[in-house]
C-alpha cells in the first residue's frame, strides 16, 4: 500500500449527485499509512447528512478490500457548514448574482439528444412574448447550437469599454454562445479548468444589461460546467428536459438529484418528443407514453409541458426561426411552449 495507490483507489468515489470524484474535488486532505493501518482525512462542506454517509461507506468498501481487514482502515470526515447559502462540493463562497439580472434559471438534462437547446430557445422566445426582457446563455461549450437556432451564426460579439462581452441580439433575446466565437467546423478542445474559466466568463463577463430572466442552456450530464454554474451563480431554479423513454428518465433523475444536492429548486419537468402526430390525427408514441408525467409525480415536481416531435419545429430551429415565434392559435407547439413559460414563477416587468 502506498499513498498514491490509496489516492488512485479513492478516485472512483463520486461526490453524490455529481460525475466528479472526491479526489479531483480536493476533498481528500490527508493519507497516512503506518504499521499497516490506513488513515484517510476527508473534509466536506455540506448540510446534507446523506452526503458524508455515502462517501464514508464507499471509501470503506474500497479500502477494506485493499487493506484486507476493516480494522486497518480509519476514515475521518470533517463536516463543515458551507459559507453562505452555497452547498457545493468544493465549499464555494457565497453565490453571486449577475448584475442587472433579476432571475436566473438553468435548463438541464441528464442525457444528450433530448432537445434541451430546442426547449431553451423556444422557452426564451415564449417568455419574451410575455413582455419580459430575456437572455439566453449557451453553456454547452462542446456542442453549441443557440447561434444556429436564432439565425445568428454570422455574428460575432464585441466588447464594451469595460472589456465585457456584448451579447448578440436576435428575435428580441440577448444571446451568448461559443457558437459566436468559433466557425461551424471548429471544435472546442479544452479540459476541465479551461472549460470552467470559459463558463465563468460567459456568466459574469457578459454585459447582459437589465434582464427579467436569464436562461442557462446547460450541457447534458453533471460535470464541470454544471458544477461551476451551481457553485458560482445564485440560481432561482432549474428545468429538466427529458423524453418519455426510460433511458432518458434515468439520467433526468440524476440531474434532479444534482440540483437537490446543491439546494436548487426544480421548477418543473418538460417532456420533449412526446409523440408524433400524423396528418389524419393519429398519435404515435415513438419513445414511450407518459414517462414524463409519471416521473414528475414521482419526483413531486410540475410537468410543465409535453412537446410533440414535429418536423416544422425542427425546420424552424435549423432556419433560425424558433417555433415559439408563432401565435398559439397558429401552432399547437408554440402554444405548449407558451403554457410552459406562463407556468414558470418569473417576475413580470413593472
Amino acid at each position: 500500500m502506498t499513498e498514491d495507490a490509496i489516492r488512485n483507489a479513492l478516485s472512483v468515489v463520486k461526490y453524490p449527485g455529481f460525475s466528479r470524484d472526491i479526489v479531483s474535488f480536493g476533498l481528500v486532505k490527508s493519507i497516512l499509512i503506518e504499521n499497516g493501518v490506513v488513515s484517510v482525512g476527508i473534509q466536506i462542506q455540506t448540510r446534507d447528512p446523506e452526503v458524508p454517509e455515502q462517501i464514508f461507506k464507499e471509501c470503506h468498501e474500497i479500502l477494506d478490500e485493499i487493506a484486507g481487514d476493516p480494522e486497518k482502515v480509519q476514515i475521518g470526515i470533517d463536516i463543515q457548514d458551507p459559507p453562505g447559502a452555497a452547498n457545493t462540493p468544493g465549499g464555494a463562497t457565497d453565490k453571486q448574482s449577475i448584475p442587472g439580472v433579476k432571475q436566473v434559471i438553468a435548463v438541464a438534462s441528464g442525457k444528450g439528444g433530448v432537445g434541451k437547446s430546442t426547449v431553451s430557445s423556444n422557452l426564451a422566445v415564449a417568455l419574451s412574448r410575455q413582455g419580459l426582457k430575456v437572455g439566453l446563455c449557451d453553456c454547452d461549450l462542446y456542442g453549441p447550437s443557440i447561434a444556429l437556432m436564432f439565425g445568428a451564426t454570422d455574428q460575432q460579439p464585441m466588447a464594451d469599454t469595460e472589456e465585457r462581452i456584448i451579447p448578440i441580439e436576435a428575435h428580441g433575446i440577448k444571446l451568448m454562445s461559443m457558437g459566436f466565437l468559433l466557425g461551424d467546423s471548429a471544435p472546442v478542445i479544452v479540459r476541465g479548468p479551461l472549460a470552467t474559466r470559459y463558463t465563468q466568463q460567459f456568466l459574469q463577463g457578459v454585459a447582459w444589461g437589465e434582464l427579467d430572466v436569464l436562461l442557462l442552456d446547460l450541457p447534458p450530464g453533471t460535470g464541470d460546467i454544471q458544477l461551476t454554474t451551481v457553485q458560482t451563480v445564485a440560481l432561482d431554479g432549474a428545468i429538466v428536459v427529458t423524453t418519455p423513454q426510460e433511458v432518458a428518465l434515468i439520467d433526468a433523475r440524476k440531474a434532479i438529484s444534482m440540483f437537490a444536492k446543491v439546494n436548487v429548486q426544480i421548477l418543473g419537468l418538460i417532456e420533449n418528443m412526446s409523440w408524433f402526430e400524423c396528418e389524419h390525427g393519429t398519435r404515435y408514441h415513438l419513445f414511450g407514453e407518459g414517462g414524463g408525467q409519471r416521473e414528475a409525480e414521482l419526483m413531486d415536481v410540475p410537468l410543465l409541458a409535453q412537446i410533440p416531435l414535429d418536423p416544422d419545429t425542427r425546420r424552424r430551429c435549423d432556419n433560425g426561426e424558433p417555433v415559439a415565434l408563432l401565435d398559439g392559435a397558429e401552432s399547437p407547439i408554440a402554444a405548449a411552449f407558451q403554457r410552459a413559460a406562463e407556468a414558470l414563477p418569473v417576475s413580470a416587468p413593472a
